[in-house]
């Protein structure tokens, strides 16, 4: 898609110098007094079932406080496009220093949405909240590679680092710099966006105005309205009624068909969704491999696929998908083999089999999973209990309170390997190989040796079967004739609106 983003931005050769990141210019967009026309452009109402659990991504707010906030409402120092390239947004200039430590950025002219301007103190509370020990963010481990933060003055700060980053500024994109003077940011919000929070109806609906003062290029609509959907029959409904003008994920391929026929888009794009049955590698029996890899090649995934997606998607074997430049194709490391399966189970002591419990959100595909595993590792005598939890109960039982054996989710963070090197991230996995090779690729003096470090990582987590990588989502969204400026792909959750319009 096109991007809107400000065009005033120029990177400091010294990143270049420094053997690190050649940081260059948006294609296009347009400067603070540019405008667009607000008084017709309509109103846009996107479908979702990916509802926040509360408006704060540093406080576990889901993938769905992404997919409404992350460069709408907030925006970082760097922006990540729909096409996983790294582009200046709030900081204005970047130098890098000779020994890769110190990154000085001089800032954007913005202001937030209750009018203060944007300064270096904020930008240094921003971050220093991110890696903080309340903050539960999902890149919080990447980051905390952050030293210390000094503000120069009101408009430069410097940011030094332990070690050297080669993944740093893409990092950088998904942490939102906040107002250091706005409070609970849990139900409200204090951005420098092209949008601001207008509306938050727990349970039903978060309603975005365009900010008129903003300091870039103004949407191309008249604002936004998430309206959320539990069922997705529900949602399906509501499109084609025309109570909403698209769906940012579909998740039932069967009423694709209904959709075409009706002259609807089908938008099919790059997906980073990886659906996981997650074990807690903590405790017993899971902390043994061969019971993790006996439960892998137990489950028939190309079917469970078909039965879900209808083929759509993809077998992968690991935390990297296609789309990743250090994917390796480990879709047949565990295979389908239920005689494998009974023999790993004998080898480890569990020859009669086991129980464990199931702890699966209600939202979703992840009930339905839930049962389709129960149905294939019976097959081995191995014993499925599902516990359906709410998304607020999952993150508060599993993702903070680590109380489980094994879980469904959906992870959508894009180069997200490297929660594998985090022995105390919810699954527990604890490889001090991986965590070695995953530190080493992040001080990588160049591309090519990164890859290499976490393409070796990657093998051994799948060797392991540290979790069951059970299938990669499609990346599928549906929009009404007439909606044009639709982002295309599904990384991480990322979903710019600003030029999504309607006729």
């Amino acid at each position: 898609m096109t991007s809107r983003r400000p065009n005033r931005i120029l990177a400091a050769s010294a990143a270049a110098s420094a053997g690190l990141l050649v940081l260059a210019g948006c294609a296009s967009g347009g400067s603070a007094d540019s405008s667009g026309d607000d008084a017709t452009a309509a109103e846009i109402v996107v479908g979702s079932q990916n509802e926040p659990t509360n408006l704060d991504q540093i406080f576990g707010g889901s993938s769905g406080v992404t997919e409404v906030f992350t460069g709408n409402v907030y925006e970082g120092l760097f922006r990540i496009t729909d096409d996983a390239e790294v582009e200046p947004l709030l900081a204005a200039e970047t130098e890098v220093s000779e020994d890769g430590l110190v990154y000085t950025f001089t800032l954007a002219d913005a202001a937030f949405h209750s009018g203060e301007e944007l300064s270096a103190e904020d930008v240094k509370y921003s971050l220093e909240r991110f890696v903080g020990e309340e903050s539960i963010a999902a890149r919080k481990s990447q980051l905390s590679v952050i030293d210390h933060i000094d503000v120069v003055d009101d408009q430069t700060v410097a940011v030094t680092l332990k070690q050297p980053s080669i993944s740093f500024t893409y990092n950088l994109g998904y942490v939102w710099i906040v107002n250091e003077d706005a409070g609970d940011l849990t139900t409200s919000s204090d951005g420098t966006g092209p949008y601001a929070l207008a509306d938050y109806r727990k349970g039903d609906s978060i309603t975005l105005d365009v900010n008129e003062d903003y300091w870039g290029e103004a949407p191309a609509n008249g604002g936004v309205v998430y309206q959320y959907y539990a069922d997705p029959t529900a949602l399906n409904n509501a499109l084609l009624t025309g109570a909403v003008d698209l769906v940012t994920s579909q998740s039932n391929p069967d009423s694709l068909g209904e959709f075409e026929a009706a002259g609807f888009e089908i938008i099919e794009g790059t997906s980073t969704t990886k659906e996981l049955l997650a074990f807690n590698d903590r405790l017993a029996p899971f902390d043994d491999a061969n019971v993790r890899k006996a439960i892998y090649s137990a489950i028939d995934r190309e079917k469970l696929l078909d039965a879900i997606w209808d083929g759509r998607g993809e077998l992968i074997g690991s935390m990297v998908p296609p789309s990743e430049p250090w994917y390796l194709d480990l879709a047949d490391n565990n295979p389908y083999d239920v005689q494998l399966a009974e023999q790993l189970l004998a080898d480890a002591g569990y020859a009669d089999g086991f129980t464990f419990t199931i702890d699966t959100p209600d939202s979703g595909v992840h009930s339905t999973v839930a049962e389709f595993l129960k149905s294939e590792l019976a097959k081995v005598g191995v014993t499925v209990e599902i516990n359906i939890i709410t998304d607020d109960e999952w993150y508060q039982k599993v993702y903070t309170d680590k109380d489980f054996e094994a879980t469904l989710q959906g992870h959508v963070n894009d180069r997200d390997i490297n929660f594998y090197g985090n022995p105390d991230f919810y699954w527990g996995y604890d490889n001090a190989d991986v965590q070695n090779w995953l530190a080493q690729s992040e001080a990588a003096s160049s591309v090519e040796e990164q890859t290499e470090l976490i393409a070796q990582a990657n093998q051994q987590i799948s060797d392991d079967a540290a979790s069951v990588w059970l299938y990669l989502n499609p990346q599928l969204r549906i929009a009404a004739e007439g909606v044009t400026g639709v982002p295309e792909n599904g990384l991480n959750s990322l979903f710019y609106v600003y030029d999504i319009t309607k006729a």
